[in-house]
């Protein structure tokens, strides 16, 4: 069969970019080396935070709204609850980058946001320890995504508008022709008109394929679940929250359903080979460790460890996304090296790839995300 396109990587970007352009009427074909949602990626995990006043830079800001949007037009048209408003409490020194960049974010799109002090924080969050001369900002409309679920939806409604997807499979090669594109499985080739690559943290294999080669660094990372007290931490109550403190910068997610304290470190990681089975959580010293000591310091009602699990970051010198067509081929569209911040975009992200496939421009300005950015030229 012929295809309009092609997606390659069925996670959070690709699932949702398969959705759009199946909605659009395009015949859509999605591999995956896996079934998505899968525990393999950096898609799991049963939650991903998504703030509005974004501290990486009010650049994003424009996007991840319309991300938001979208996520409740997913939640109208799947029937699903995916997205909690437990609102997001972002906590610093006053001149940190993570309280600076969001006041400077919620400013410049007139945002809602409360600044907090110390004794204000713990005033409202008893469990919260906060030393003086840190303040907390707090986005009463942001909140919670439930990943997993939301990939579950986008792959429904995508195989409902008649997309194809395919998983257990593992691309081999791939021919890029001027009006069309070939790739070749262990068992099967597939045509298309066009591609779309969005393979997490295979995608500088997967580019290569393309002759097209970017700075991207897979790492390990780590995250667990604690026993918390409900009136404490319950979802009710108590928000998902980012703390820059002094050893590193950590995030969380209050207990959902009785499931416990969810939290992570989101700076350091180690590189890892994708293809190689990752260490499973608890088997590097620092993997309890560091959230241990964080606890501690900041959360100290919240009970012991229950369990933790790795996952897959892949970055890019800058911490920012690569969206963009390949250099060469307009035909082929890429999103990769989200960072570790990057599911909370995956509905605007699919919607991006989708117009960049069918009209080559985007609603949203993506230009701070062009893999032109790099002088590629430094790793052919």
């Amino acid at each position: 069969m012929q295809y309009d396109v092609l997606v390659v990587g069925a996670g959070s970007m690709g699932m949702a970019a398969g959705y759009f352009l199946a909605k659009s009427g395009k015949r859509v074909l999605l591999l995956d080396s896996s079934h998505p949602p899968h525990q393999r990626g950096s898609h799991h995990g049963e939650t991903r935070i998504i703030r509005h006043a974004y501290a990486e830079g009010s650049l994003y800001v424009p996007f991840v709204l319309r991300a938001q949007e979208l996520w409740t037009s997913l939640e109208r048209e799947s029937g699903k609850s995916l997205f909690l408003k437990t609102g997001v409490l972002s906590v610093g020194k006053e001149e940190s980058k993570l309280v600076q960049g969001t006041l400077k974010s919620a400013e410049a799109y007139q945002l809602p946001l409360e600044v907090l002090n110390a004794n204000d924080i713990h005033h409202r969050y008893p469990g919260v320890n906060v030393q003086p001369g840190y303040v907390g900002c707090f986005e009463p409309n942001s909140g919670v995504l439930r990943c997993e679920e939301s990939i579950d939806a986008y792959r429904t409604l995508a195989e409902s508008y008649g997309a194809t997807i395919i998983g257990d499979t593992s691309v081999q090669d791939v021919e890029i022709h001027k009006d069309s594109v070939t790739v070749f499985t262990k068992t099967d080739t597939y045509n298309a008109h066009s591609l779309v690559v969005t393979s997490g943290a295979w995608a500088q294999e997967m580019l290569a394929k393309l002759d097209l080669t970017v700075p991207l660094t897979p790492l390990r990372k780590t995250f667990a679940w604690y026993d918390a007290d409900e009136r404490h931490y319950g979802s009710e109550q108590f928000p998902a929250f980012a703390f820059e403190t002094e050893n590193g910068l950590y995030y969380g997610f209050p207990s959902i359903d009785g499931a416990g304290l969810k939290v992570g470190r989101h700076d350091g990681g180690v590189p890892v080979n994708p293809n190689h089975d990752l260490q499973p959580f608890g088997a590097r010293k620092e993997d309890e460790e560091d959230l241990h000591t964080f606890l501690r310091h900041s959360l100290p009602k919240v009970g012991n460890l229950t369990y933790g699990k790795t996952c897959l970051y892949t970055m890019t010198p800058d911490d920012r996304f690569i969206i963009d067509r390949h250099p060469r081929h307009e035909h082929v569209a890429i999103a990769a090296g989200f960072s570790g911040h990057g599911f909370k975009f995956s509905s605007a992200v699919g919607q991006a790839l989708s117009q960049l496939i069918i009209s080559g421009n985007t609603d949203i300005d993506l230009s701070a995300f062009s893999c032109r950015r790099f002088n590629l030229n430094e790793y052919y």
